[in-house]
């Protein structure tokens, strides 16, 4: 009994297997496809079913060929820039040693009719032909001739700008005009990773040099830029532009900022309450950011020699160089780094042209080999207020700026004594309620510039 069991067991699945090799041949797609399924359900109880039906590959095709005419048959090819005509559009900037060939080369324009324009028009001469910077836009027609070229440029800070345009005109010619138009306030998001040094990672940012400088005047109080930054130090940014037609021509104040600095965070914001008040920056909850001492007596720039110990480039001895050595072309202003009154405006020794300053609590700054002096004995000066010019007067082997601290008629360390000075005042209290409005909308657009940082980060 049980092997004829057994035997009709290995019949049956003799023919099953039969019958299942007969449809693979027949039906390999299906078969294909069912197994797949089932694979796909990783055997958790539900199956895809295979149909056996036929094979749409496997039935009859019917090719209908049939002629349409064509929608433009009663169109000539060449009327059809007639009736499409389009135009080009084009932005630079100019440069010193344009001629008008080659400004208009670069705007993609072979127009020599245009050429001939510029090289003659008494306005082109005197505005756009070697001047440099000056924003560019130019519209074409699509066989490449000038139709409208404007350049823009804003050569003061009376909040106007300057435009010079060129059309073409009915009979083919051309003529020039100048406009002036007021600038429009807006503002931009920028954000960058130190590698090296602030100004590399703004120029990867496409972020400009002056807001560069500003972000280095805002947080002086709190970050040494010549000796503490730190490599993947990150920042982010809002701030002015001033814009003709919607073409930047300037940079305007940094409206906000977050600098992370060695572990720390920083965040700082403009606040002015109302168009008459002085403004000043805040943390985002209302601190002061102003201190006694300003850090640096000269714009940002780069610090030769720090106040420490060094070979004196003159003497030939080492010496203590008791105060800090700012290199900057002749010229550039000089401001005192605290409220005061001049003490000392003259000529001195080795420091040539030199301004001693008195401050509160017995504190004295020196600014030394200055090319100029803009100051008297007796004069109050105010935190920020141009004093002189660096220069290369007294005991100086190049232009720059000697700098000293004393407390107590003794030199200290001026970056030390700047960064512990006394904070300003925090925001009043009967202007809390404007300040924490515009702090809630900087903490919005600084974290959008945040995250371009994390987008380009990822990429």
């Amino acid at each position: 009994m049980g092997q004829s069991l057994t035997y009709g067991l290995n019949s049956a699945g003799a023919a099953f297997l039969t019958s299942l090799e007969q449809s693979i041949r027949k039906h390999p797609k299906r078969v294909a496809a069912a197994v797949a399924a089932v694979l796909l359900t990783g055997g958790g109880g539900a199956y895809a079913v295979a149909s056996f039906g036929p094979d749409p590959a496997d039935l009859p095709m019917v090719t209908i060929t049939e002629n349409v005419p064509s929608l433009a048959a009663d169109i000539e090819l060449a009327s059809l820039d007639d009736i499409h005509g389009f135009s080009l559009y084009r932005s630079d900037v100019t440069r010193s040693n344009d001629t008008p060939e080659a400004l208009l080369q670069r705007l993609g324009i072979a127009d020599p009719g245009a050429s001939d324009f510029l090289r003659k028009d008494a306005l082109s001469q005197r505005n756009l032909l070697g001047r440099t910077g000056r924003v560019l836009s130019a519209e074409a027609s699509n066989d490449h001739l000038l139709t409208r070229l404007t350049a823009r440029w804003a050569p003061d800070d009376s909040g106007s700008f300057k435009r010079l345009v060129i059309e073409r005109q009915a009979d083919g010619g051309f003529a020039s005009r100048i406009e002036t138009a007021a600038l429009t306030v807006g503002s931009r998001l920028g954000s960058g990773t130190i590698t090296s040094s602030l100004f590399a990672a703004t120029d990867a940012a496409n972020i400009p040099d002056t807001v560069a400088v500003q972000l280095a005047e805002v947080f002086s109080g709190n970050i040494d830029f010549r000796r503490a930054l730190r490599k993947g130090d990150h920042f982010s940014v809002v701030y002015e532009t001033l814009e003709a037609d919607g073409e930047p021509m300037r940079t305007g104040r940094v409206l906000s900022a977050e600098f992370h600095n060695n572990g720390k965070d920083f965040n700082a914001v403009w606040f002015q309450d109302g168009p008459k008040a002085k403004g000043a920056y805040y943390t985002l909850d209302g601190q002061s950011l102003n201190r006694a001492y300003l850090t640096s007596p000269v714009a940002f720039t780069r610090v030769t020699s720090g106040f420490k110990m060094r070979f004196h480039p003159i003497l030939k001895t080492w010496r203590a160089h008791l105060g800090t050595d700012f290199a900057a072309p002749t010229g550039t202003p000089v401001r005192t780094i605290g409220d005061g009154t001049v003490d000392f405006a003259g000529v001195q020794n080795g420091y040539g042209n030199v301004i001693y300053v008195k401050h509160a609590n017995n504190h004295e700054t020196v600014y030394a080999h200055l090319s100029r002096i803009d100051v008297h004995k007796g004069q109050s000066v105010s935190q920020g207020q141009t004093i002189g010019a660096v220069g290369q007067t007294g005991w100086a082997t190049g232009p720059h700026l000697h700098f000293e601290f004393r407390v107590n008629n003794k030199q200290v360390d001026p970056m030390t004594t700047a960064l512990h000075s006394e904070a300003a005042a925090p925001v009043a209290a009967a202007q809390r309620p404007a300040f924490e409005r515009l702090a809630a909308q900087m903490r919005i657009e600084l974290a959008a510039a945040a995250q371009t940082l994390s987008v380009a980060q990822a990429n």
